[in-house]
């Protein structure tokens, strides 16, 4: 079937205007301007004089990393998007957590909204997110994550899946892919062809997927048949190799190492043929280690197209890039039809979220939209709903909770001076105010003056490290929280009650197993500290749930 009648089925499902629309514009775009839409390009914070400059290349779309100023964010991407002769996409990583929408409603990410344990609850977040996407100009997401929690020290998928059970995953991850869909923002089904079984960073190296064929079928294979089935517009080929099915396939040698970005067997063989994916394959951002460690860029930027995807995420130089394609063109190692049937579907992606029917302020609304949309009164109920669904008790093995000033008003307080955030400095710690403004007295752990029964009633660890790109560890470090020898091996449990809050990484219990009280909120946003509050303090019940395992199957560590 040619790319061009693919378009009248899902995803893409266009009607006979839209397939004209595509052929129509695909014919009045030269070479060059063919090849410039297979690039997606950051454009950074809130600068419209930055926007206008990538404007003049004409790529086939930006990926926004917005400042918190709602007004500038979509002014900005209007200076971009007014300028480019064809609707372009404008893409983000909506997740929530630190990853997200700066300035927007402070949701969840992906497993906590997986610790609320209802369907329910995770459609109304991605309503928040749609409408909020919709009003800053966002049409395509880089979500839902559909990697599985299944190596527990991987810092690159911990906090931002919905944990470890695939039934849910799939349940979670379709409702965030249709809801998005249905507010016209696209979603993407992410880490093709499977990530969370390699603990290493795909940011950081080239990573790989151990499953035997049987158990990835029976996982990330019902996964993406699932987000298929469930109509999914695009499928992001991240740098991941998958061996076991290389070698099934006469493989060997260093190239069963080779990642999905870059793999047409993993993209045009297993995702199109095998499990019959018709939309838009777009690759992972290809200034990662992950990509760059595999090979010289003016071999693998053609290759990425060459081996199956359409669109090449993030060009180091977009016009060094777009000379390594043309090359390739000349010697060829890449074919014009193969560019022709990626510009299509790139089209059709445009067309299928009627970008080409759109007025200009429908696509990219003004920015005193974003300003009455964001943050509006109904959205913070949703914020409020599920900061307090998501906070999840683990374990309460001395029955310290909830906290009362008679008995713990002298806390301690022992935090990580490591914490980092995304592109921005972390959540702060509003916990040790808040405590403080219920009378409680919070003071930070002294190694000189270590807590004890004589100056202190509960010691409480507040630790919270979201996951994202470029981490190698996220652990409890008792060198960071105690001090150096000897501070690093004193335990406070035996004398002191002690509280591990996680606004973070759920696997702390694995440094700490004997730790006797432990809270994981999963990110460290200021409605989510409020719910730990008002639950620490026996106000409201415990009602997440674990997505994952905290203990790491330490047998001990629940106890």
């Amino acid at each position: 079937m040619k790319t061009l009648d693919s378009l009248r089925l899902a995803p893409f499902s266009l009607d006979d205007s839209g397939v004209a629309w595509v052929e129509q514009t695909l014919a009045e775009l030269d070479l060059d301007a063919r090849l410039r839409q297979l690039f997606v390009v950051v454009l950074w914070g809130n600068d419209p004089e930055r926007a206008i400059q990538l404007a003049a290349s004409q790529p086939g779309g930006i990926t926004r990393f917005i400042e918190p100023d709602p007004l500038m964010a979509a002014e900005t991407t209007r200076a971009f998007a007014s300028r480019c002769k064809v609707p372009p996409l404008v893409s983000g990583d909506l997740e929530g957590g630190c990853i997200g929408m700066p300035g927007g409603t402070g949701l969840p990410n992906q497993l906590g909204l997986a610790a609320t344990g209802s369907a329910e609850l995770v459609e109304q977040d991605v309503e928040v997110l749609a409408a909020e996407g919709r009003a800053l100009g966002y049409n395509w997401t880089f979500t839902p994550v559909v990697d599985i929690n299944a190596a527990f020290r991987s810092t690159i998928v911990a906090t931002r899946s919905f944990g470890s059970n695939v039934d849910k995953i799939l349940d979670y991850a379709r409702i965030n892919a249709q809801t998005f869909q249905r507010h016209g923002i696209a979603a993407c089904a992410k880490h093709w062809p499977g990530e969370g079984h390699d603990d290493r960073d795909q940011h950081l190296v080239t990573t790989s997927n151990p499953l035997s064929e049987a158990d990835w079928m029976a996982s990330f294979g019902r996964l993406y048949r699932g987000m298929i089935e469930a109509g999914v517009m695009s499928v992001m080929s991240a740098h991941i190799s998958w061996p076991a099915y290389a070698r099934k396939h006469g493989v060997s040698g260093v190239e069963v190492g080779r990642p999905a970005s870059v793999s047409s067997l993993l993209n045009q063989t297993l995702l199109r043929g095998e499990l019959g994916f018709n939309g838009l394959i777009v690759s992972d951002a290809t200034g990662m280690g992950g990509f760059g460690a595999w090979g010289r860029r003016d071999v693998m930027v053609p290759e990425t197209i060459a081996n199956g995807c359409d669109v090449l995420l993030f060009p180091e130089s977009m016009e060094q890039d777009l000379g390594y394609l043309k090359a390739a063109l000349a010697d060829g190692r890449l074919s014009e039809a193969r560019v022709d049937e990626a510009v299509t579907r790139v089209l059709g992606l445009k067309a299928a979220l009627k970008l080409h029917e759109q007025s200009f302020d429908e696509r990219c609304p003004p920015g005193t939209v974003a300003q009455a949309v964001l943050r509006r009164p109904a959205h913070l109920e949703v914020e409020k709903r599920l900061a307090s669904a998501s906070v999840t008790l683990v374990k309460d093995v001395q029955q310290t909770l909830p906290l009362k000033l008679t008995k713990h008003r002298r806390i301690v307080l022992i935090t990580d001076p490591n914490r980092s955030g995304f592109l921005s400095p972390p959540s702060p710690l509003l916990l040790p105010g808040l405590l403080r403004e219920r009378g409680f007295e919070v003071r930070d752990y002294q190694r000189d003056q270590p807590p004890t029964r004589d100056n202190a009633d509960l010691v409480l660890y507040l630790l919270g490290q979201e996951s994202f790109l470029g981490q190698t560890r996220i652990a409890l470090d008792w060198t960071a929280l105690h001090g150096e020898f000897p501070a690093c091996m004193h335990r406070f449990w035996h004398e002191l009650p002690c509280v591990l809050v996680s606004l973070g990484h759920p696997y702390y219990l694995y440094e700490a197993p004997r730790m006797p009280c432990v809270i994981n909120a999963y990110t460290g946003l200021a409605p989510v500290q409020q719910a730990v509050l008002r639950k620490l303090l026996g106000e409201e019940a415990f009602t997440g749930v674990n997505p994952v395992d905290p203990a790491c199957g330490l047998p001990d560590a629940l106890f």
